[in-house]
């Protein structure tokens, strides 16, 4: 069954052909890293994450690149208002962020270059946007790219350039031909990182950073491009028009990338989440309260390409609904302890990779997941023994949905281990003492062997009233947080 992805350049679902058998270049664009990373930014990563997952376990060989942006305005910025030097300040981000990433159970990308360390090979590609007539060095010392030299530009954004030039504008100290000409390179400035060039000392502009990158790493053309919506233009615009040059003829936006993909923003209260805004929450205060599979299941329950409200009560439900897939598979593992898995994954696996084949939706592989959860439930929790081929299926459900798992990224973890993760994470929201349910437990325990019921009912009531939960079950009694 083939691949199919909303394609961002010519609007409809196209059918993913890698340009090279079996095996697909994947290029995202990566974060500016001058600040702690956001909710804004799981989301992009976890959406990458899980379509190389996917990619991969349908047999293509994937090289993944992902950048980081350590030159650049707002680093710059930062840097000036802390008194640091700006790459440092980076290099300590691009730290934090991998450290995120890890938090969230995304995979490393295969190779995640630095501007810092690619200025010879964008100065390269400057040279020869300059020497074929595409790109031209100003009086101030700045580079330029000219727009209207390509005539794809604008193609991906759906805007022309007549609409584009009643937007533009030029600031005081520019030195462009057409309003709509961007900068390859910037002329120094005192007190900003610069490097050596034929036009003078100076760093890149933003837009030739990827270019770069996606050049050196992948070659040209790439199969698959990925980012925010919010990239679509100028930045993923401004790329092909200067990547199209640069290795082809600069006339079709296909000659730098073949697909395009762009996923919808997490909002709070319908606004885009950004540090632009001051509306973002940070993924470390975000996993201080909530467990990192929590933050990844409410991620994937919308199509990527779809707007995502966040809120606590969103994750909390997220974390219920966890709370139970987990338990349903301690059960399941229990009963069908010993039990060989019927047949071969099949089934809710090719379900569930029909569903991603169709532009990875992620919502209807949960919903997938969700009926196989609630058949399984029925079957374990009636009354009686399991015969032979009953433990025999419910193996293979446990099987199948751990593989459906390890394409999501969710399911992985033992589940009495993942349990007691996620009653912690809740119990530390509440305020919730774990020494001190625990004790009420084994109290509750005491009265009840001596024959004691209302006192066990009076610490089961007083425990549940704190939004303690108490589960009697036939490996004993635990807790949970309601």
């Amino acid at each position: 069954m083939p691949i199919l992805l909303h394609d961002t350049l010519t609007s409809d679902k196209r059918e993913l052909v890698p340009l090279e058998p079996g095996k697909i270049r994947f290029y995202a664009c990566g974060p500016t890293v001058y600040d702690w990373s956001h909710v804004g930014h799981a989301r992009s990563y976890v959406v990458w994450d899980v379509v190389v997952r996917h990619l991969r376990a349908r047999g293509y060989e994937v090289k993944y690149v992902r950048n980081f942006t350590d030159v650049d305005d707002k680093i710059i910025r930062r840097a000036t208002e802390r008194g640091e030097d700006p790459v440092a300040l980076a290099a300590r981000f691009a730290r934090a962020f991998d450290e995120d990433m890890d938090a969230l159970g995304n995979l490393r990308p295969d190779v995640a270059p630095k501007v810092s360390e690619h200025v010879p090979q964008i100065v390269a590609m400057i040279e020869t946007l300059v020497a074929k007539g595409f790109a031209y060095p100003a009086a101030n010392g700045d580079v330029y790219y000219s727009v209207r030299k390509f005539p794809d530009y604008g193609r991906l954004a759906k805007r022309n350039l007549d609409d584009l030039l009643s937007g533009a504008r030029v600031e005081p100290d520019e030195a462009k031909r057409d309003p709509l000409d961007f900068a390859l390179w910037k002329a120094a400035k005192p007190g900003e990182p610069a490097w050596e060039s034929p036009w003078g000392r100076g760093r890149p502009g933003w837009h030739i950073e990827c270019s770069a990158m996606t050049l050196a790493h992948l070659g040209a053309p790439i199969d698959l491009h990925g980012g925010g919506k919010d990239l679509v233009f100028p930045h993923h615009t401004n790329e092909i028009a200067q990547s199209a040059a640069a290795v082809g003829d600069g006339r079709t936006a296909e000659t730098f990338s073949r697909h395009w993909m762009h996923h919808g923003f997490v909002e709070i209260d319908s606004e885009k989440m950004s540090k632009s805004l001051g509306n973002f929450f940070t993924i470390r205060e975000v996993l201080a309260k909530f467990d990192a599979e929590v933050m990844r299941l409410f991620l994937l329950g919308t199509h990527y390409r779809n707007p995502i409200n966040y809120s606590d009560q969103i994750l909390q439900e997220g974390e219920r609904r966890l709370r139970y897939l987990y338990r349903t598979l301690e059960k399941v593992d229990r009963l069908a302890a010993g039990a060989s898995p019927a047949g071969q994954p099949g089934g809710i696996v090719d379900d569930a990779r029909r569903a991603l084949d169709d532009d990875f939706n992620t919502p209807q592989v949960l919903a997938v997941l969700a009926e196989a959860f609630t058949a399984a439930n029925v079957l374990a929790d009636r009354k009686g023994k399991r015969t032979p081929e009953e433990r025999s299926g419910l193996a293979a459900f446990a099987r199948d949905v751990r593989e459906i798992g390890t394409t999501l990224g969710l399911l992985q973890r033992a589940p009495q281990a993942a349990v007691r993760a996620l009653r912690e994470k809740a119990a530390l929201r509440r305020g919730i003492d774990a020494a001190e349910v625990e004790a009420g437990i084994a109290e509750r325990a005491a009265a009840r062997k001596a024959k004691d019921f209302a006192r066990g009912d009076a610490i089961r009531d007083a425990l549940l009233a704190r939004g303690v939960a108490i589960l009697d079950g036939p490996e004993g009694t635990t807790w949970d947080v309601e």
